[in-house]
């Protein structure tokens, strides 16, 4: 008999991740099986092999593939489980496919056993001083810090020939397969044993290439959104991450975790982006980790002009309340030259604020008590936050009076402005409204040749995509995200600007962009549209020294949510006393406890959320506390945020 010690992926009342169970056969570590736990059956991954117990331990029923998780694997499941507090199950849940325990058919997938095509790569000197430089630097984990433009994607590609020599794998992360459809098309022209994973699959699907990926013995190349990242490959050679600095690769539910973070423990890897997060840049420095590419892949001689637009200098908007006069009749040349303009506005919708001028009422959610968005073409009001959908309403509600007033604009207002402006012009808007058939993923071959004239859009238009034909940009409000009370506001509006305006500097053609803004002088702006990453990482820097915040601490949120708003008030403050006294009890000297404050969503349909943000100096100190504190369903718990929203 052979006793071994199996994590389960379901939850467990024990103070261990692990449970013993015996077995006829000789298993290896790393193995799934099926085990019995209390009254039911799960499935769950040997962890180590060990001696007969004193108890009387249950039989393993079955196991369910023969081929082990790869140990690389393993080793992240067990690493993330710690280093973010996050209970075992859930990981294993979130690391292994749905219905993992299912039989499925046996249904024949496509063969991928030829590693690489015949296309060629060619390299500038650039790309190949940088290839060199990734290659020779000691680091686990290299930025790849190169301009919009610059050739990161043949970077990825040479690297990836370069792994697949050596017989091992690569796993490329991207933010959302959907918006970086452009590249997987390039890796997709130099190699045919790709898999890719994304979240649009069924779940039979998923477990089919899982599994697949599971049985091959082949180097394979895995391409995804951070979930990839648990693709069962065998002998990894190197993970690379495009467009490191996107939120979506901060996973906001259970388990939460950087995919950065995470791919670092699990095999050498690449960062890749044009705007990278100031604390990735931070600790590559250190580490001395940066590779610099800052020319354009292609160099020519066409050229960018910017033009910033204050927005509070009401003589420049005389054609449109939204659109500069410099600006339409940049948008006109090129259409008299037949190429194309695009107007970027990262947010949605008609008009985001409905208001009564007599009396102040505000248009809210009854749910989340936010602010509902006019949607003129429907002509109903939304909420963005939980879905909820509501008449326009006629009269105020509260003085009866009809002085009904709908403020700001959004994608949509700027359509209608578009077409009153340019009857004869074929406009595009691409949102989170726009009809599945006609987002740009769909006609992205129509608008790099040409057939749409304007473009409208939010961050999706951003993302990745070339338009050869583009040369007239427009920025509606380039400081929207500025107001926003959070710590990584700035970031975020320098990374989308400096991504927003990469599109019309490829090189292809002599452009006009112009950055309208409410604050023309605003650091950030300036930063951005001379494109100098350099001095924005100096002045965000100095920032987050001063205050304290990443890299230069730690971050803990701790969110308590309640039915009703003055449970929520009092057991915060509660907590809040709690997390004082241990504190002092530790002695934690570098921890900074902030005083509970409502979150900025604090009416959703659950009920009523409250937050406290605690820093430390070392990460030591704040796994401490918390483990130190009693843990129960109504709090909830973020280490490492990349917003406090």
């Amino acid at each position: 008999m052979h006793y071994y010690l199996v994590a389960p992926a379901k939850t467990f009342h024990s103070t261990d991740n692990t449970l013993t169970y015996a077995s006829n056969e000789s298993l290896k570590i790393g193995q799934i099986v099926e085990i019995p736990l209390g009254k039911n059956t799960t499935f769950g991954i040997i962890s180590a092999k060990t001696i007969q117990p004193s108890f009387k331990t249950k039989e393993i029923i079955r196991t369910l593939y023969p081929e082990p998780l790869p140990k690389h694997l393993i080793k992240a499941i067990f690493w993330l489980s710690d280093y973010y507090r996050c209970p075992l199950s859930t990981v294993i849940q979130a690391a292994l496919p749905r219905g993992v325990a299912k039989k499925r058919r046996q249904q024949k997938l496509a063969d991928t056993s030829n590693v690489e095509t015949t296309s060629n790569n060619p390299l500038n000197p650039a790309q190949q001083h940088a290839i060199a430089e990734i290659i020779s630097n000691p680091a686990n984990t290299v930025l790849l810090h190169g301009v919009t433009g610059s050739g990161k994607t043949n970077i990825y590609i040479e690297l990836t020939k370069q792994v697949l020599s050596q017989n091992q794998s690569v796993i490329l992360l991207v933010p959302e397969i959907a918006l970086t459809s452009q590249l997987v098309r390039n890796f997709q022209a130099h190699f045919s044993n790709i898999t890719l994973l994304h979240s649009a699959q069924t779940e039979a699907t998923r477990h089919r290439l899982w599994q697949k990926t599971l049985q091959s013995e082949q180097p394979q190349i895995i391409i995804g959104p951070r979930s990839a990242l648990f693709a069962p490959v065998r002998k990894l050679g190197l993970i690379i991450i495009d467009e490191a600095h996107e939120p979506a690769y901060h996973q906001d539910q259970n388990p939460k975790y950087s995919s950065q973070r995470l791919a670092a423990v699990m095999a050498k890897t690449i960062l890749g982006s044009a705007t990278p997060l100031v604390s990735d840049y931070y600790i590559c420095k250190q580490h001395k980790a940066i590779v610099e590419l800052s020319e354009l892949a292609i160099k020519n001689e066409k050229s960018a002009k910017i033009s910033i637009i204050d927005l509070k200098n009401r003589s420049d908007f005389t054609r449109s309340r939204f659109l500069s006069n410099q600006l339409i009749e940049s948008i006109q040349e090129s259409l008299n030259r037949h190429a194309q303009s695009m107007i970027f506005h990262n947010r949605r919708g008609t008009a985001p604020l409905t208001i009564c001028n007599q009396c102040g009422w505000q248009a809210l959610c009854g749910n989340c008590l936010l602010p509902l968005v006019l949607h003129a073409d429907k002509y109903q009001m939304r909420c963005h936050t939980c879905g909820y959908t509501y008449p326009v309403p006629t009269t105020c509600p509260e003085c009866h009076n009809a002085s009904i007033h709908h403020k700001g604009f959004g994608t949509k207002m700027l359509e209608e402005e578009l077409r009153r402006l340019f009857p004869q012009a074929r406009i595009a808007r691409f949102d989170a409204d726009t009809e599945d058939s006609q987002q740009l993923t769909q006609v992205y071959d129509q608008v790099h040749t040409g057939d749409f004239d304007i473009i409208i859009g939010t961050q999706m238009i951003a993302k990745g995509f070339d338009f050869p034909k583009l040369s007239t940009l427009g920025i509606a409000q380039a400081d929207a995200g500025l107001s926003l009370p959070d710590y990584s506001s700035e970031e975020r509006t320098f990374q989308l600007i400096t991504q927003v305006i990469g599109r019309a500097k490829r090189g292809h053609q002599n452009s006009h962009i112009f950055i309208q803004s409410f604050q023309p002088n605003h650091p950030i702006i300036t930063f951005a549209a001379n494109s100098d990453y350099t001095e924005f990482y100096k002045y965000l820097l100095q920032r987050r020294k001063r205050s304290n915040l990443p890299p230069y601490s730690f971050l803990l949120k701790l969110s308590l949510s309640y039915k009703t708003e003055k449970a929520t008030v009092l057991n915060a403050k509660k907590l809040n006393n709690k997390i004082a006294q241990l504190n002092q009890k530790l002695q934690l000297t570098q921890v900074s406890i902030s005083p509970p404050m409502p979150a900025f969503h604090e009416h959703t349909t659950s009920g009523y959320t409250w937050q406290i943000i605690i820093k430390a100096k070392s990460r030591k100190d704040l796994l401490t506390l918390f483990d130190a504190l009693d843990k129960n369903p109504y709090l909830h718990y973020d280490f490492d945020p990349i917003s406090l929203l």
